[in-house]
């Protein structure tokens, strides 16, 4: 990576996490490009220089969750073996709703809104993905490694199960003595929702 590469790197990063942030607290109607270059410590030109429109970031920004998202699961691929690949995988969809809890909450609030953007520029690259997993789940209980069990289902129950630590991280503040939940409270519930998933299904 050349230096003009890095900068342009570090800047569009830095513009990525502000926006989430804006995004999720604000919405796209009510998120202005000038909030999100005062979060970002940026000029607001730097935003429009590498955003054109505030509708060109927000697509980025959903862009970026759903890659990152796609790249937790990429175990399914890599490993043959059900338990260490559900291990692996609600592991990181923990961790990234404590590290990346603005992201959840924006692809929420796109969905529960009607995915007007997700529809155009997101819905094909979700599909896809989601096909595969389900498609090397459905190969596992052939194999005799899974229960019989809908994929479709679980997974909808591993999202449910792990995006709630960042979609609903006042209601889990406020059950816990009004105090964000820690790094060893976060072990804690990886293996909580593993253990379910894997009695669950683990033949």
């Amino acid at each position: 990576m050349t230096g003009k590469e890095k900068v342009r790197w570090d800047s569009t990063r830095k513009i990525i996490d502000a926006a989430e942030q804006i995004f999720s607290k604000k919405g796209f109607e009510g998120a202005t490009t000038r909030e999100i270059a005062d979060k970002a410590g940026l000029p607001k030109a730097n935003i429009h220089y590498y955003f054109p429109t505030k509708e060109d970031l927000y697509v980025q920004v959903l862009k970026d969750i759903l890659a990152e998202w796609i790249n937790d699961a990429e175990i399914f691929d890599s490993s043959d073996d059900p338990e260490i690949a559900f291990r692996a995988y609600v592991s990181r969809k923990i961790q990234h709703s404590f590290t990346r809890p603005f992201a959840s909450k924006v692809w929420a609030m796109e969905v529960i809104g009607g995915g007007t953007v997700f529809d155009v520029h997101l819905k094909s690259s979700l599909l896809e993905w989601n096909t595969k997993k389900c498609r090397q789940i459905n190969k596992w209980i052939e194999q005799g490694k899974l229960r019989k069990v809908n994929a479709q289902y679980l997974l909808y129950a591993i999202w449910a199960m792990t995006q709630h630590y960042a979609d609903f991280e006042y209601q889990t503040r406020i059950i816990n003595n009004g105090q964000s939940l820690g790094i060893e409270q976060s072990d804690e519930i990886v293996e909580n929702i593993v253990q379910l998933v894997l009695r669950g299904v683990i033949i």
